[in-house]
């Protein structure tokens, strides 16, 4: 039996494969668009904005890199390039995938450390750090992937016959450790992070609004700000592990069961469901990031090439995937003064 042929009609090959494209587009060109506007405003971007840069490289990676060849095999209704492109998908796939969830790891780590002072003026985290904690993210991501390559674990193809991942199926003897590990290391503990991390912000904002509440009977504006920007990371990183979990609990049956009791349609699903996460972010900044927004419109191929289309180098407009100390100094004041912004006149205590 051919492990490399499709278990899927051809019509379902074909329309996996347009579904495959049009992530795809839609990923390169939002990644990208992230990418160039990190770039052009490169002089004002704060530390912490570096990690949602390294974000979007990770999905952008992930889409040129794999979903070509993804694409390409579902319209051959069979594996183009048999062990060795298997073996590069299901590497190249777990180094981007894991290189994901180590970057909002370590993103909801540095928003929780940022928030420890709303109002502070003082750095944080300076750029050095978080340029050190995203070249970790790589080599920890490539440091769990290689372990297949090595003889813990293996790569190996789906169910369905057109990808390849970890050979879940197959890891239920010696290689039950390595799934048991990947499971604890890469999913567990750092989406217990994230929660933790999110929570203690949240509650961090509604103490500091309750206070000002008491104090003034106002809501200061790095509040507002926090609160934007907390809705706009946990989004990010409920997004990644909502469209990660149910393709997880099918590779987990494959090892505690037969994965041959899943119809091939069924775990086509999951898979392609996993495939999305790296659209989500840009629209998530496009949809909730007002800033983002109009940056992207002022890009001069959207707009015809207008004078009026400039990239906006203000630091309270950038201030998008981050506060940073920065804009926090922008809105904190000393007791009694008055911050002009957002079109209301803010009096922090």
């Amino acid at each position: 039996m051919d492990i490399y042929s499709s278990k899927l009609s051809p019509a379902l090959d074909i329309g996996a494969g347009l579904y495959l494209l049009f992530i795809a587009v839609l990923s390169v060109v939002g990644n990208l668009l992230v990418i160039v506007m990190a770039i052009k405003r490169s002089s004002s971007m704060k530390p912490p904005e570096l990690l949602s840069v390294n974000l979007a490289v990770t999905d952008l990676g992930a889409a040129v890199a794999m979903y070509p060849l993804a694409v390409a095999s579902a319209w051959s209704h069979h594996w183009v390039g048999g062990d060795s492109t298997c073996v590069y998908y299901g590497l190249v796939g777990f180094f981007f995938g894991m290189a994901s969830i180590m970057t909002l790891t370590v993103m909801a780590i540095v928003r929780f450390i940022v928030s420890l002072s709303l109002r502070s003026p003082e750095e944080k985290i300076s750029r050095r750090k978080v340029k050190i904690l995203c070249v970790w993210t790589w080599l920890y991501a490539l440091f769990w992937a290689l372990f297949p390559i090595l003889g813990w674990g293996r790569y190996g193809p789906e169910p369905f016959g057109l990808s390849c991942s970890l050979a879940w199926g197959e890891m239920k003897g010696d290689g039950f450790s390595f799934v048991i590990s990947i499971f604890c290391f890469n999913l567990v503990i750092p989406t217990v992070i994230i929660i933790c991390c999110y929570s203690g912000i949240a509650l961090k904002l509604y103490l500091t609004y309750r206070n000002s509440i008491n104090d003034r009977n106002q809501i200061p504006n790095v509040v507002k700000i926090h609160r934007r920007l907390l809705i706009i990371a946990v989004l990010i990183s409920v997004g990644f592990i909502g469209c990660w979990a149910p393709y997880g609990m099918v590779s987990l049956w494959s090892v505690f069961r037969d994965s041959a009791a899943i119809p091939p349609e069924v775990s086509l699903l999951p898979c392609m469901f996993a495939k999305s996460a790296t659209v989500y972010n840009p629209l998530i900044y496009y949809s909730f990031s007002k800033s983002f927004k109009r940056e992207v419109k002022q890009l001069g191929w959207l707009c015809g090439g207008s004078n009026a289309c400039h990239a906006s180098n203000n630091i309270a407009d950038n201030g998008i995937y981050m506060v940073s100390h920065e804009t926090a100094a922008k809105v904190a004041r000393p007791s009694g003064s008055t911050f002009q912004g957002n079109g209301e006149s803010l009096t922090l205590g």
